[in-house]
């Protein structure tokens, strides 16, 4: 990509520096309001960085060489062996895509010009909500929005301490929003957000915390017994979980005084059998509150760059991800398409995985399938791939792009620290342009 990108720096200028507003890649938040120390390439998070944006931005990298058949090589060799690979290969899987705006363009452009299917790591997850979003339709809320109008907030099936750590100190209790005072309080309601995330509930304009606890699975069947609260429809079976059908009742009452209700999830953390189903109810909930009130979704998703690699792909195909390319159109399909199922039915004959997010990026699934790697140096292999191409993280080691987890925004990455390692787009770009030569 041209040098003049938004937030590239010269290696010079990464030597030894502070880097104030900074983009954070580790969550689908990417709170941008960081500060970031670079002191010969090792970082250290300054200001307003969570546990997961210390481990992410602090963590060692080790040094790395591309590997063909797990012996050293260089740059130009591995991308001639991954381009003569997909040469070869009759249906290839781009799983993984863990990357940037700009690195998941140039994936794209790899799979159409090789005829492969892509498919995101979290993209069963991401699958839920489009499922809904495709049969039904929905009412959903931005950051931005639920952060200035909110008065109500129920979080469902996720400890957002846990997964997204600075939700509450930036869009549940910000130190200013746009339409309330000071002394207005937000409640918070937890349902099936296991038992420690109440404990993470924290801020000056929280009120009143409810927890209503019960197993994952207990879930979908507890927001069918609200809904029907809601509705004011007669149900014989009590609420799930033993839970008192009074609590409902006093939880009904809440949402229907509400001026600015917000359900608040995250598909990745759902991963209990039928979870769409919770994803379901919660839109049927929020459709039937509208009637009445103000009443929203929230999905938080985004990790491992999963929205901007969904973002792009409806940008330049027109679908959602799990798009394959094998007939030279875009063909959308979320069952044929799943890389995870093509696997485990022997459908593929090469895996080409994408992973260069840290500190811990999302390894391949287990495979006896021939296998490129282009990821983060210390991504963790079951086995030496075919081919391993170390690229650097978007955000650390160059500059790019990523959507936040409510698509509304791109936010730009800067690149903090000098290394060796190439962007992901310039690998993908010119195993292309050797696809293109032979």
């Amino acid at each position: 990509m041209p040098g003049t990108q938004q937030g590239i720096a010269t290696l010079a200028d990464t030597d030894k520096l502070n880097h104030d507003f900074v983009t954070c890649p580790f969550c689908g938040l990417h709170c941008d309001d960081l500060s970031v120390a670079s002191n010969g390439g090792k970082l250290t998070v300054t200001k307003n960085g969570c546990e997961k944006a210390k481990a992410g931005f602090e963590h060692d990298v080790p040094s790395a060489v591309p590997q063909i058949g797990g012996k050293d090589a260089t740059l130009p060799e591995a991308i001639a062996e991954a381009a003569a690979r997909l040469n070869q290969s009759r249906q290839p899987l781009i799983g993984g895509l863990g990357t940037d705006v700009e690195g998941m363009r140039a994936v794209l452009a790899l799979a159409d010009r090789a005829g492969g299917v892509v498919d995101h790591a979290l993209s069963a997850a991401m699958s839920r909500n489009m499922g809904v979003l495709q049969t039904k339709g929905w009412f959903m809320s931005t950051l931005t929005e639920t952060r200035n109008r909110a008065d109500l907030l129920i979080i469902v099936g996720v400890d957002l301490a846990a997964e997204h750590p600075r939700f509450f100190e930036r869009i549940a209790s910000p130190a200013e929003a746009m339409f309330d005072g000071d002394a207005d309080k937000r409640t918070v309601v937890l349902i099936g957000c296991g038992g420690n995330a109440k404990s993470g509930v924290k801020g000056g304009r929280i009120g009143d915390v409810i927890e209503i606890a019960c197993q994952a699975e207990e879930i979908p069947p507890l927001l069918g017994a609200l809904r029907a609260v809601l509705k004011d429809v007669p149900h014989t079976a009590p609420p799930p979980a033993g839970i008192p059908a009074a609590t409902l009742t006093d939880l009904a009452g809440r949402m229907k005084a509400a001026s600015y209700g917000v359900a608040v999830w995250a598909p990745h953390a759902l991963t209990f059998a039928d979870a769409d189903l919770a994803v379901q109810m919660v839109s049927d909930i929020v459709r039937d509150m509208n009637k009445t009130t103000r009443f929203v979704g929230l999905s938080l998703s985004g990790n491992d760059g999963a929205q901007s690699a969904a973002s792009v792909c409806s940008w330049q195909t027109g679908f959602p991800l799990r798009v394959s390319f094998a007939s030279g159109a875009p063909d959308y399909d979320p069952y044929r398409h799943d890389v995870a199922r093509m696997l485990k039915a022997g459908e593929g004959d090469l895996l080409v995985w994408i992973s260069s997010f840290g500190p811990v990026p999302v390894a391949p699934p287990e495979t006896d399938l021939p296998m490129i790697v282009i990821g983060s140096p210390n991504i963790k292999l079951a086995r030496a791939p075919d081919v391993f191409i170390p690229v650097g993280t978007p955000g650390l080691d160059h500059g790019g792009r990523l959507v936040r987890c409510d698509s509304v925004v791109s936010l730009p990455l800067k690149r903090l620290r000098s290394t060796p390692l190439p962007r992901l787009t310039e690998v993908a770009l010119n195993i292309e342009a050797a696809l293109q030569r032979t």
